[in-house]
Protein backbone atom coordinates (compact mmCIF):
# COMPACT_ATOMS: atom_id res chain seq x y z
CA UNK A 1 0.00 0.00 0.00
CA UNK A 2 1.42 3.40 -1.02
CA UNK A 3 0.56 6.49 0.96
CA UNK A 4 -0.48 9.55 -1.02
CA UNK A 5 0.64 12.23 -1.55
CA UNK A 6 4.10 11.20 -2.74
CA UNK A 7 7.07 13.59 -3.25
CA UNK A 8 6.40 15.01 -6.69
CA UNK A 9 9.89 15.93 -7.88
CA UNK A 10 10.36 18.72 -10.43
CA UNK A 11 7.36 18.99 -12.79
CA UNK A 12 7.93 19.52 -16.50
CA UNK A 13 6.44 22.84 -17.61
CA UNK A 14 7.73 23.40 -21.16
CA UNK A 15 4.67 21.96 -22.91
CA UNK A 16 1.53 19.92 -22.29
CA UNK A 17 3.02 16.82 -23.94
CA UNK A 18 6.18 17.06 -21.83
CA UNK A 19 4.09 17.43 -18.68
CA UNK A 20 2.06 14.32 -19.52
CA UNK A 21 5.29 12.44 -20.28
CA UNK A 22 6.72 13.57 -16.93
CA UNK A 23 3.62 12.18 -15.19
CA UNK A 24 3.99 8.91 -17.11
CA UNK A 25 7.64 8.57 -16.09
CA UNK A 26 6.79 9.42 -12.48
CA UNK A 27 4.21 6.61 -12.37
CA UNK A 28 5.84 4.26 -14.87
CA UNK A 29 5.79 1.26 -12.53
CA UNK A 30 2.10 1.58 -11.81
CA UNK A 31 1.28 2.23 -15.48
CA UNK A 32 3.34 -0.79 -16.54
CA UNK A 33 1.64 -2.93 -13.90
CA UNK A 34 -1.79 -1.74 -15.06
CA UNK A 35 -0.96 -2.42 -18.72
CA UNK A 36 0.42 -5.86 -17.88
CA UNK A 37 -2.62 -6.85 -15.79
CA UNK A 38 -5.11 -5.58 -18.38
CA UNK A 39 -3.06 -7.11 -21.19
CA UNK A 40 -3.03 -10.46 -19.43
CA UNK A 41 -6.80 -10.18 -19.03
CA UNK A 42 -7.29 -9.60 -22.77
CA UNK A 43 -4.78 -12.31 -23.76
CA UNK A 44 -6.69 -14.75 -21.56
CA UNK A 45 -9.82 -13.82 -23.54
CA UNK A 46 -7.97 -14.56 -26.77
CA UNK A 47 -6.74 -17.88 -25.39
CA UNK A 48 -10.29 -18.82 -24.34
CA UNK A 49 -11.40 -18.36 -27.97
CA UNK A 50 -8.41 -20.37 -29.21
CA UNK A 51 -9.05 -23.16 -26.67
CA UNK A 52 -12.76 -23.30 -27.51
CA UNK A 53 -11.98 -23.60 -31.24
CA UNK A 54 -9.37 -26.27 -30.62
CA UNK A 55 -11.80 -28.19 -28.39
CA UNK A 56 -14.44 -28.25 -31.13
CA UNK A 57 -11.89 -29.60 -33.63
CA UNK A 58 -10.65 -32.29 -31.21
CA UNK A 59 -12.26 -35.57 -30.27
CA UNK A 60 -14.76 -33.68 -28.09
CA UNK A 61 -17.49 -33.92 -30.73
CA UNK A 62 -17.07 -37.69 -30.87
CA UNK A 63 -17.83 -38.07 -27.18
CA UNK A 64 -14.24 -38.48 -25.97
CA UNK A 65 -14.52 -38.10 -22.18
CA UNK A 66 -10.77 -37.57 -21.76
CA UNK A 67 -10.82 -34.70 -24.25
CA UNK A 68 -13.90 -33.25 -22.55
CA UNK A 69 -12.21 -33.20 -19.13
CA UNK A 70 -8.98 -31.83 -20.57
CA UNK A 71 -10.60 -28.89 -22.35
CA UNK A 72 -12.93 -28.29 -19.41
CA UNK A 73 -9.87 -27.94 -17.19
CA UNK A 74 -8.12 -25.62 -19.67
CA UNK A 75 -11.16 -23.37 -20.09
CA UNK A 76 -11.83 -23.34 -16.33
CA UNK A 77 -8.23 -22.29 -15.62
CA UNK A 78 -8.44 -19.49 -18.16
CA UNK A 79 -11.78 -18.27 -16.75
CA UNK A 80 -10.36 -18.30 -13.20
CA UNK A 81 -7.37 -16.29 -14.42
CA UNK A 82 -9.69 -13.75 -16.07
CA UNK A 83 -11.77 -13.39 -12.89
CA UNK A 84 -8.63 -12.99 -10.75
CA UNK A 85 -7.20 -10.33 -13.06
CA UNK A 86 -10.32 -8.12 -12.97
CA UNK A 87 -9.79 -6.64 -9.45
CA UNK A 88 -6.01 -6.43 -9.97
CA UNK A 89 -6.45 -4.46 -13.18
CA UNK A 90 -9.17 -2.24 -11.71
CA UNK A 91 -7.10 -1.43 -8.64
CA UNK A 92 -4.12 -0.48 -10.80
CA UNK A 93 -6.31 1.76 -12.98
CA UNK A 94 -7.77 3.50 -9.92
CA UNK A 95 -4.31 4.04 -8.45
CA UNK A 96 -3.16 5.59 -11.72
CA UNK A 97 -6.05 8.06 -11.55
CA UNK A 98 -5.30 9.10 -7.99
CA UNK A 99 -1.54 9.23 -8.47
CA UNK A 100 -1.64 11.38 -11.60
CA UNK A 101 -4.44 13.67 -10.43
CA UNK A 102 -2.95 14.30 -7.00
CA UNK A 103 0.58 14.67 -8.33
CA UNK A 104 -0.81 17.35 -10.66
CA UNK A 105 -2.71 19.18 -7.94
CA UNK A 106 0.33 18.99 -5.64
CA UNK A 107 2.48 20.58 -8.33
CA UNK A 108 -0.08 23.34 -8.97
CA UNK A 109 -0.70 23.97 -5.27
CA UNK A 110 2.99 24.14 -4.35
CA UNK A 111 3.67 26.52 -7.23
CA UNK A 112 0.63 28.63 -6.32
CA UNK A 113 1.88 28.94 -2.74
CA UNK A 114 5.29 30.04 -3.99
CA UNK A 115 3.70 32.56 -6.36
CA UNK A 116 1.51 34.15 -3.69
CA UNK A 117 -0.28 37.32 -4.87
CA UNK A 118 1.55 37.13 -8.19
CA UNK A 119 -0.71 34.26 -9.24
CA UNK A 120 -3.97 36.21 -9.05
CA UNK A 121 -2.35 39.18 -10.78
CA UNK A 122 -1.24 37.01 -13.71
CA UNK A 123 -4.21 34.65 -14.04
CA UNK A 124 -7.97 35.00 -13.44
CA UNK A 125 -9.09 33.25 -10.27
CA UNK A 126 -11.48 31.08 -12.28
CA UNK A 127 -8.57 29.69 -14.30
CA UNK A 128 -6.84 28.50 -11.14
CA UNK A 129 -10.07 27.04 -9.73
CA UNK A 130 -10.77 25.17 -12.97
CA UNK A 131 -7.29 23.65 -12.93
CA UNK A 132 -7.91 22.29 -9.44
CA UNK A 133 -11.33 20.88 -10.28
CA UNK A 134 -11.96 20.01 -13.93
CA UNK A 135 -8.45 19.66 -15.32
CA UNK A 136 -7.16 17.17 -12.77
CA UNK A 137 -10.18 14.99 -13.56
CA UNK A 138 -9.29 15.00 -17.26
CA UNK A 139 -5.68 14.12 -16.57
CA UNK A 140 -6.69 11.41 -14.09
CA UNK A 141 -9.19 9.92 -16.57
CA UNK A 142 -6.49 9.55 -19.21
CA UNK A 143 -4.02 7.80 -16.93
CA UNK A 144 -6.77 5.56 -15.59
CA UNK A 145 -7.25 4.35 -19.17
CA UNK A 146 -3.57 4.54 -20.13
CA UNK A 147 -3.02 0.89 -19.22
CA UNK A 148 -5.54 -0.03 -21.91
CA UNK A 149 -3.19 1.30 -24.60
CA UNK A 150 -0.52 -1.29 -23.82
CA UNK A 151 -3.07 -4.05 -23.25
CA UNK A 152 -4.89 -3.29 -26.51
CA UNK A 153 -1.66 -3.35 -28.50
CA UNK A 154 -0.77 -6.68 -26.88
CA UNK A 155 -4.22 -8.06 -27.72
CA UNK A 156 -3.98 -6.90 -31.35
CA UNK A 157 -0.54 -8.50 -31.66
CA UNK A 158 -1.78 -11.79 -30.15
CA UNK A 159 -4.87 -11.94 -32.39
CA UNK A 160 -2.81 -11.09 -35.49
CA UNK A 161 -0.27 -13.81 -34.67
CA UNK A 162 -2.94 -16.47 -34.10
CA UNK A 163 -4.83 -15.51 -37.24
CA UNK A 164 -1.66 -15.46 -39.34
CA UNK A 165 -0.72 -18.95 -38.19
CA UNK A 166 -4.25 -20.23 -38.85
CA UNK A 167 -5.04 -18.31 -42.03
CA UNK A 168 -2.69 -15.76 -43.60
CA UNK A 169 -5.50 -13.68 -45.13
CA UNK A 170 -7.21 -13.18 -41.79
CA UNK A 171 -3.98 -12.12 -40.17
CA UNK A 172 -3.22 -9.62 -42.93
CA UNK A 173 -6.77 -8.19 -42.66
CA UNK A 174 -6.21 -7.49 -38.98
CA UNK A 175 -2.75 -5.98 -39.50
CA UNK A 176 -4.12 -3.61 -42.17
CA UNK A 177 -7.58 -2.84 -40.76
CA UNK A 178 -6.54 -1.67 -37.28
CA UNK A 179 -4.15 1.10 -38.48
CA UNK A 180 -6.76 2.21 -41.05
CA UNK A 181 -9.41 2.46 -38.35
CA UNK A 182 -7.09 4.51 -36.11
CA UNK A 183 -6.16 6.80 -39.02
CA UNK A 184 -9.84 7.34 -39.78
CA UNK A 185 -10.35 8.68 -36.26
CA UNK A 186 -7.74 11.47 -36.60
CA UNK A 187 -10.04 14.13 -38.18
CA UNK A 188 -12.66 13.58 -35.49
CA UNK A 189 -10.03 13.71 -32.75
CA UNK A 190 -8.74 17.04 -34.07
CA UNK A 191 -12.27 18.47 -34.16
CA UNK A 192 -12.90 17.20 -30.65
CA UNK A 193 -9.65 18.76 -29.45
CA UNK A 194 -10.47 22.21 -30.87
CA UNK A 195 -13.99 22.22 -29.46
CA UNK A 196 -12.88 20.94 -26.08
CA UNK A 197 -10.24 23.67 -25.77
CA UNK A 198 -12.79 26.33 -26.70
CA UNK A 199 -15.23 24.98 -24.13
CA UNK A 200 -12.50 24.91 -21.49
CA UNK A 201 -11.73 28.61 -22.11
CA UNK A 202 -15.39 29.57 -21.76
CA UNK A 203 -15.69 27.48 -18.58
CA UNK A 204 -12.71 29.28 -17.00
CA UNK A 205 -14.25 32.66 -17.85
CA UNK A 206 -17.55 31.63 -16.27
CA UNK A 207 -15.80 30.36 -13.14
CA UNK A 208 -13.93 33.66 -12.83
CA UNK A 209 -17.18 35.59 -13.18
CA UNK A 210 -18.87 33.41 -10.56
CA UNK A 211 -15.95 33.84 -8.15
CA UNK A 212 -16.02 37.61 -8.54
CA UNK A 213 -19.79 37.63 -8.16
CA UNK A 214 -19.74 35.72 -4.87
CA UNK A 215 -16.87 37.84 -3.51
CA UNK A 216 -18.66 41.11 -4.32
CA UNK A 217 -22.26 40.07 -3.68
CA UNK A 218 -22.83 42.47 -0.78
CA UNK A 219 -21.39 45.41 -2.69
CA UNK A 220 -23.48 44.58 -5.74
CA UNK A 221 -26.63 44.50 -3.65
CA UNK A 222 -25.69 47.81 -2.10
CA UNK A 223 -25.35 49.57 -5.45
CA UNK A 224 -28.18 47.72 -7.18
CA UNK A 225 -25.98 45.88 -9.66
CA UNK A 226 -27.54 42.44 -9.31
CA UNK A 227 -29.48 42.61 -12.59
CA UNK A 228 -26.48 43.68 -14.65
CA UNK A 229 -24.26 40.95 -13.24
CA UNK A 230 -27.07 38.42 -13.52
CA UNK A 231 -27.39 39.24 -17.23
CA UNK A 232 -23.63 38.92 -17.72
CA UNK A 233 -23.58 35.58 -15.91
CA UNK A 234 -26.52 34.25 -17.91
CA UNK A 235 -24.85 35.29 -21.17
CA UNK A 236 -21.55 33.69 -20.20
CA UNK A 237 -23.36 30.57 -19.01
CA UNK A 238 -25.12 30.24 -22.36
CA UNK A 239 -21.76 30.52 -24.14
CA UNK A 240 -20.42 27.69 -21.99
CA UNK A 241 -23.57 25.66 -22.69
CA UNK A 242 -23.25 26.17 -26.44
CA UNK A 243 -19.56 25.23 -26.34
CA UNK A 244 -20.36 22.14 -24.27
CA UNK A 245 -23.06 21.14 -26.75
CA UNK A 246 -20.53 21.35 -29.60
CA UNK A 247 -18.12 19.23 -27.57
CA UNK A 248 -20.96 16.78 -26.91
CA UNK A 249 -21.76 16.45 -30.62
CA UNK A 250 -18.10 15.82 -31.43
CA UNK A 251 -17.84 13.30 -28.59
CA UNK A 252 -21.03 11.55 -29.73
CA UNK A 253 -19.66 11.29 -33.27
CA UNK A 254 -16.41 9.95 -31.88
CA UNK A 255 -18.23 7.32 -29.82
CA UNK A 256 -20.44 6.36 -32.76
CA UNK A 257 -17.45 5.84 -35.04
CA UNK A 258 -15.67 4.01 -32.24
CA UNK A 259 -18.49 1.45 -32.23
CA UNK A 260 -19.15 1.48 -35.98
CA UNK A 261 -15.69 0.76 -37.39
CA UNK A 262 -14.81 -2.19 -35.10
CA UNK A 263 -18.35 -3.48 -35.66
CA UNK A 264 -17.88 -3.40 -39.42
CA UNK A 265 -14.57 -5.20 -38.98
CA UNK A 266 -16.32 -7.87 -36.89
CA UNK A 267 -19.10 -8.35 -39.47
CA UNK A 268 -16.60 -8.52 -42.32
CA UNK A 269 -14.38 -11.11 -40.64
CA UNK A 270 -17.35 -13.30 -39.62
CA UNK A 271 -18.82 -13.09 -43.13
CA UNK A 272 -15.50 -13.96 -44.74
CA UNK A 273 -14.85 -16.71 -42.22
CA UNK A 274 -18.27 -18.27 -42.80
CA UNK A 275 -17.59 -18.39 -46.56
CA UNK A 276 -14.23 -20.07 -45.93
CA UNK A 277 -15.86 -22.58 -43.56
CA UNK A 278 -18.54 -23.43 -46.12
CA UNK A 279 -15.82 -23.87 -48.73
CA UNK A 280 -13.93 -26.20 -46.37
CA UNK A 281 -10.84 -23.98 -46.15
CA UNK A 282 -11.18 -23.63 -42.38
CA UNK A 283 -12.79 -25.83 -39.75
CA UNK A 284 -15.83 -24.99 -37.61
CA UNK A 285 -13.54 -24.70 -34.61
CA UNK A 286 -11.37 -22.17 -36.41
CA UNK A 287 -14.48 -20.16 -37.39
CA UNK A 288 -15.62 -20.06 -33.75
CA UNK A 289 -12.11 -19.09 -32.64
CA UNK A 290 -11.94 -16.33 -35.28
CA UNK A 291 -15.28 -14.98 -34.08
CA UNK A 292 -13.90 -14.83 -30.52
CA UNK A 293 -10.68 -13.23 -31.77
CA UNK A 294 -12.64 -10.57 -33.62
CA UNK A 295 -14.71 -9.79 -30.52
CA UNK A 296 -11.53 -9.26 -28.52
CA UNK A 297 -10.06 -7.27 -31.40
CA UNK A 298 -13.10 -4.99 -31.52
CA UNK A 299 -12.84 -4.36 -27.79
CA UNK A 300 -9.12 -3.59 -28.14
CA UNK A 301 -9.77 -1.07 -30.94
CA UNK A 302 -12.53 0.59 -28.91
CA UNK A 303 -10.18 0.86 -25.93
CA UNK A 304 -7.51 2.44 -28.10
CA UNK A 305 -9.90 5.01 -29.55
CA UNK A 306 -11.31 5.76 -26.08
CA UNK A 307 -7.80 6.26 -24.70
CA UNK A 308 -6.95 8.60 -27.58
CA UNK A 309 -10.06 10.71 -26.97
CA UNK A 310 -9.10 10.94 -23.28
CA UNK A 311 -5.58 11.92 -24.37
CA UNK A 312 -7.05 14.85 -26.31
CA UNK A 313 -8.88 16.08 -23.21
CA UNK A 314 -5.79 15.49 -21.05
CA UNK A 315 -3.60 17.54 -23.42
CA UNK A 316 -6.00 20.47 -23.17
CA UNK A 317 -6.00 20.18 -19.37
CA UNK A 318 -2.23 19.77 -19.21
CA UNK A 319 -1.84 22.91 -21.30
CA UNK A 320 -3.70 24.84 -18.58
CA UNK A 321 -1.59 23.25 -15.87
CA UNK A 322 1.62 24.15 -17.70
CA UNK A 323 0.36 27.72 -18.05
CA UNK A 324 0.12 27.97 -14.26
CA UNK A 325 3.45 26.22 -13.65
CA UNK A 326 5.18 28.45 -16.21
CA UNK A 327 4.35 31.67 -14.36
CA UNK A 328 7.33 33.49 -12.88
CA UNK A 329 7.18 35.31 -9.56
CA UNK A 330 7.10 39.11 -9.61
CA UNK A 331 9.99 39.04 -7.14
CA UNK A 332 12.31 36.24 -8.30
CA UNK A 333 15.14 34.88 -6.19
CA UNK A 334 18.59 36.27 -7.02
CA UNK A 335 20.90 34.10 -9.10
CA UNK A 336 23.71 34.72 -6.61
CA UNK A 337 22.22 35.35 -3.14
CA UNK A 338 24.10 37.67 -0.80
CA UNK A 339 25.34 36.58 2.58
CA UNK A 340 22.65 37.22 5.17
CA UNK A 341 23.33 39.82 7.84
CA UNK A 342 23.29 38.48 11.37
CA UNK A 343 20.38 39.35 13.63
CA UNK A 344 19.43 41.74 15.09
CA UNK A 345 18.95 44.05 12.09
CA UNK A 346 17.31 47.36 11.36
CA UNK A 347 14.94 47.36 8.37
CA UNK A 348 15.43 50.47 6.27
CA UNK A 349 13.41 51.82 3.31
CA UNK A 350 15.65 54.14 1.24
CA UNK A 351 12.69 55.30 -0.83
CA UNK A 352 11.09 57.09 2.12
CA UNK A 353 13.83 57.15 4.75
CA UNK A 354 11.79 55.05 7.19
CA UNK A 355 13.73 52.70 9.47
CA UNK A 356 12.23 50.00 11.68
CA UNK A 357 14.63 49.69 14.60
CA UNK A 358 15.97 46.29 15.61
CA UNK A 359 14.84 46.79 19.20
CA UNK A 360 11.48 48.31 20.07
CA UNK A 361 8.31 49.43 18.37
CA UNK A 362 8.35 52.02 15.59
CA UNK A 363 5.24 53.79 14.41
CA UNK A 364 4.99 54.88 10.76
CA UNK A 365 2.41 57.57 9.99
CA UNK A 366 1.73 58.64 6.40
CA UNK A 367 -0.30 61.66 5.42
CA UNK A 368 -1.26 59.82 2.21
CA UNK A 369 -2.60 56.24 2.62
CA UNK A 370 -1.01 55.33 -0.74
CA UNK A 371 2.41 56.09 0.76
CA UNK A 372 1.64 53.78 3.69
CA UNK A 373 0.82 50.93 1.31
CA UNK A 374 3.96 51.50 -0.79
CA UNK A 375 6.27 51.67 2.23
CA UNK A 376 4.79 48.55 3.83
CA UNK A 377 5.09 46.59 0.57
CA UNK A 378 8.69 47.68 0.04
CA UNK A 379 9.63 46.80 3.62
CA UNK A 380 8.05 43.35 3.21
CA UNK A 381 9.49 42.91 -0.31
CA UNK A 382 6.11 42.76 -1.96
CA UNK A 383 7.16 45.64 -4.20
CA UNK A 384 10.54 46.10 -5.89
CA UNK A 385 11.53 49.59 -7.01
CA UNK A 386 14.94 50.15 -8.51
CA UNK A 387 16.97 52.37 -6.20
CA UNK A 388 14.37 52.15 -3.43
CA UNK A 389 14.72 48.52 -2.31
CA UNK A 390 14.44 47.92 1.43
CA UNK A 391 17.60 46.74 3.18
CA UNK A 392 18.47 44.82 6.34
CA UNK A 393 21.22 46.58 8.28
CA UNK A 394 23.34 44.61 10.73
CA UNK A 395 23.30 46.70 13.92
CA UNK A 396 26.72 45.44 15.05
CA UNK A 397 28.69 45.96 11.81
CA UNK A 398 26.53 48.39 9.85
CA UNK A 399 26.57 46.03 6.84
CA UNK A 400 23.48 46.52 4.66
CA UNK A 401 21.95 43.89 2.35
CA UNK A 402 19.06 44.54 -0.01
CA UNK A 403 16.05 42.28 0.48
CA UNK A 404 16.03 41.53 -3.25
CA UNK A 405 19.56 40.09 -2.89
CA UNK A 406 18.32 37.44 -0.42
CA UNK A 407 16.26 34.33 -1.22
CA UNK A 408 12.59 35.16 -0.98
CA UNK A 409 11.98 32.34 1.52
CA UNK A 410 14.61 33.77 3.87
CA UNK A 411 13.06 37.23 3.66
CA UNK A 412 9.65 35.79 4.51
CA UNK A 413 11.08 34.01 7.56
CA UNK A 414 12.75 37.15 8.88
CA UNK A 415 10.23 39.82 7.89
CA UNK A 416 6.48 39.35 8.23
CA UNK A 417 4.05 41.85 6.73
CA UNK A 418 0.64 41.37 8.37
CA UNK A 419 -2.15 43.29 6.64
CA UNK A 420 -5.92 43.20 6.99
CA UNK A 421 -6.47 41.27 3.77
CA UNK A 422 -4.65 38.21 5.14
CA UNK A 423 -6.70 35.05 4.67
CA UNK A 424 -8.24 33.00 7.48
CA UNK A 425 -8.44 29.34 6.51
CA UNK A 426 -10.93 26.71 7.57
CA UNK A 427 -10.03 24.30 10.36
CA UNK A 428 -9.66 24.50 14.12
CA UNK A 429 -8.64 27.73 15.80
CA UNK A 430 -5.61 25.93 17.21
CA UNK A 431 -4.34 24.97 13.75
CA UNK A 432 -5.09 28.39 12.32
CA UNK A 433 -3.27 30.30 15.04
CA UNK A 434 -0.29 27.93 15.11
CA UNK A 435 2.36 28.87 12.50
CA UNK A 436 3.83 25.39 12.74
CA UNK A 437 4.04 22.24 14.86
CA UNK A 438 5.27 22.43 18.42
CA UNK A 439 3.41 25.58 19.51
CA UNK A 440 2.14 24.93 23.01
CA UNK A 441 -1.27 25.90 24.34
CA UNK A 442 0.48 28.21 26.81
CA UNK A 443 2.14 30.11 23.96
CA UNK A 444 -1.13 30.32 22.06
CA UNK A 445 -2.82 31.67 25.17
CA UNK A 446 -0.15 34.38 25.41
CA UNK A 447 -0.59 35.62 21.83
CA UNK A 448 -4.38 35.43 22.10
CA UNK A 449 -4.18 37.56 25.22
CA UNK A 450 -1.79 40.03 23.54
CA UNK A 451 -4.22 40.37 20.62
CA UNK A 452 -7.11 40.78 23.09
CA UNK A 453 -8.85 37.82 21.43
CA UNK A 454 -9.70 35.90 24.61
CA UNK A 455 -13.41 36.52 24.12
CA UNK A 456 -13.20 35.17 20.55
CA UNK A 457 -11.72 31.90 21.80
CA UNK A 458 -14.22 31.68 24.67
CA UNK A 459 -17.10 32.28 22.27
CA UNK A 460 -17.23 28.54 21.67
CA UNK A 461 -17.26 25.87 24.36
CA UNK A 462 -14.62 24.02 22.32
CA UNK A 463 -12.12 26.86 22.83
CA UNK A 464 -9.08 26.44 20.60
CA UNK A 465 -10.66 23.31 19.13
CA UNK A 466 -13.58 25.32 17.73
CA UNK A 467 -14.01 24.95 13.98
CA UNK A 468 -13.28 27.99 11.86
CA UNK A 469 -15.05 28.32 8.52
CA UNK A 470 -13.28 29.74 5.48
CA UNK A 471 -12.32 33.40 6.01
CA UNK A 472 -13.75 33.15 9.54
CA UNK A 473 -17.16 34.28 8.35
CA UNK A 474 -18.81 33.37 11.66
CA UNK A 475 -16.83 36.16 13.35
CA UNK A 476 -17.19 39.91 13.02
CA UNK A 477 -14.61 42.05 11.25
CA UNK A 478 -13.03 43.09 14.53
CA UNK A 479 -12.84 39.51 15.78
CA UNK A 480 -11.22 38.37 12.53
CA UNK A 481 -8.68 41.17 12.82
CA UNK A 482 -7.71 40.11 16.32
CA UNK A 483 -7.34 36.49 15.21
CA UNK A 484 -5.05 37.57 12.37
CA UNK A 485 -2.99 39.60 14.85
CA UNK A 486 -2.69 36.62 17.21
CA UNK A 487 -1.50 34.42 14.34
CA UNK A 488 1.14 36.97 13.34
CA UNK A 489 2.38 37.22 16.93
CA UNK A 490 2.55 33.44 17.24
CA UNK A 491 4.93 33.31 14.27
CA UNK A 492 7.29 35.58 16.23
CA UNK A 493 9.40 36.88 13.31
CA UNK A 494 12.55 38.94 13.69
CA UNK A 495 10.74 41.92 12.10
CA UNK A 496 6.96 42.27 12.30
CA UNK A 497 5.18 44.89 10.20
CA UNK A 498 1.57 45.49 11.20
CA UNK A 499 -0.67 47.56 8.94
CA UNK A 500 -3.56 49.12 10.88
CA UNK A 501 -3.86 46.09 13.20
CA UNK A 502 -6.76 47.57 15.21
CA UNK A 503 -8.75 49.50 12.61
CA UNK A 504 -11.88 47.34 12.98
CA UNK A 505 -12.00 46.93 16.78
CA UNK A 506 -13.66 49.03 19.44
CA UNK A 507 -11.77 51.60 21.50
CA UNK A 508 -11.48 49.32 24.53
CA UNK A 509 -9.94 46.50 22.49
CA UNK A 510 -7.68 48.95 20.68
CA UNK A 511 -6.35 50.29 23.95
CA UNK A 512 -5.73 46.77 25.27
CA UNK A 513 -3.87 45.79 22.07
CA UNK A 514 -1.81 48.99 22.21
CA UNK A 515 -0.69 48.20 25.75
CA UNK A 516 0.08 44.51 25.12
CA UNK A 517 1.94 44.74 21.79
CA UNK A 518 5.19 46.33 23.09
CA UNK A 519 5.28 43.80 25.94
CA UNK A 520 4.74 40.83 23.62
CA UNK A 521 7.31 42.09 21.09
CA UNK A 522 9.93 43.26 23.59
CA UNK A 523 13.47 43.06 22.20
CA UNK A 524 12.39 42.54 18.60
CA UNK A 525 11.68 44.89 15.70
CA UNK A 526 8.05 45.88 15.28
CA UNK A 527 6.68 48.39 12.79
CA UNK A 528 3.18 49.81 13.17
CA UNK A 529 1.93 51.43 9.97
CA UNK A 530 -1.06 53.25 11.43
CA UNK A 531 -2.68 56.56 12.28
CA UNK A 532 -4.22 55.30 15.53
CA UNK A 533 -3.30 57.64 18.44
CA UNK A 534 -3.83 54.80 20.92
CA UNK A 535 -1.31 52.54 19.18
CA UNK A 536 1.17 55.34 18.49
CA UNK A 537 1.15 56.43 22.12
CA UNK A 538 2.74 53.07 23.08
CA UNK A 539 5.53 53.12 20.48
CA UNK A 540 9.16 53.91 21.21
CA UNK A 541 9.28 56.41 18.37
CA UNK A 542 7.16 57.58 15.46
CA UNK A 543 8.25 58.48 11.93
CA UNK A 544 6.00 60.84 9.94
CA UNK A 545 5.99 60.56 6.15
CA UNK A 546 4.62 63.27 3.88
CA UNK A 547 4.72 63.19 0.07
CA UNK A 548 6.62 59.92 0.25
CA UNK A 549 9.51 61.16 2.41
CA UNK A 550 10.30 61.11 6.13
CA UNK A 551 9.78 64.66 7.43
CA UNK A 552 9.60 64.25 11.20
CA UNK A 553 10.59 61.75 13.88
CA UNK A 554 10.15 61.52 17.64
CA UNK A 555 7.82 60.38 20.37
CA UNK A 556 4.11 60.49 19.61
CA UNK A 557 3.28 63.24 22.12
CA UNK A 558 6.28 65.29 21.03
CA UNK A 559 5.18 65.20 17.40
CA UNK A 560 1.63 66.13 18.36
CA UNK A 561 2.98 69.30 19.94
CA UNK A 562 5.65 70.11 17.36
CA UNK A 563 4.02 69.15 14.03
CA UNK A 564 0.51 70.39 13.18
CA UNK A 565 0.54 68.27 10.02
CA UNK A 566 1.23 65.15 12.07
CA UNK A 567 -1.48 66.10 14.55
CA UNK A 568 -3.93 66.65 11.74
CA UNK A 569 -3.15 63.22 10.30
CA UNK A 570 -3.55 61.21 13.50
CA UNK A 571 -6.35 63.30 15.07
CA UNK A 572 -8.27 63.73 11.78
CA UNK A 573 -8.24 67.49 12.31
CA UNK A 574 -7.75 70.34 9.85
CA UNK A 575 -4.38 72.06 10.48
CA UNK A 576 -4.24 75.78 11.01
CA UNK A 577 -3.48 77.44 7.67
CA UNK A 578 0.07 78.63 7.31
CA UNK A 579 1.52 76.34 9.99
CA UNK A 580 3.76 73.34 9.27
Amino acid sequence: MRTLPQPIGVPERRSADRFLWWLALSERRSLLWSGTATGAFMVCGVLISAALGAALDSGLVRGDMGALLTWFGVLSALVVAVVALVPVSHRADCFNWYASAYRTIQAVTEHSVRMGPTLTRRLPSGEVVAVGTEDIDRIGDFYEAAGQILSSLVAVAAVSALMLTSHATFGLVVLVAVPLIMAGMVPLLRLFSRRHEHQRDRQAELTTLATDLVAGLRVLRGVGGERTVDHRYRTASQRVRAAAMRVGWADAALNAVRELLPGLLLVGIVWYGARLALAGEITVGQLVAFYGYTGTLSAAVRHLIHALSLLVSARVAAGRVVRVLGLEHDHPDPEHPAREPAAPCDLHDPGSGVTIGAHGTTGVVCADPADATAIAERLGRYRDEEGADAVLVDTSTGRAVRLRDLPRARVRRRVLLASNDAHLFSGTLRDELSPGPGVSDERLAEVVRAAHADDVVRQSAAGLDALLTERGREYSGGQQQRLRLARALALDPEVLLLVEPASAVDAHSEAAIAAQLPVERAGRATGLVTTSPLLLDHTDRVQFVEEGRLVAEGAHRELLAASPRYAATVLRAVPTEGKT
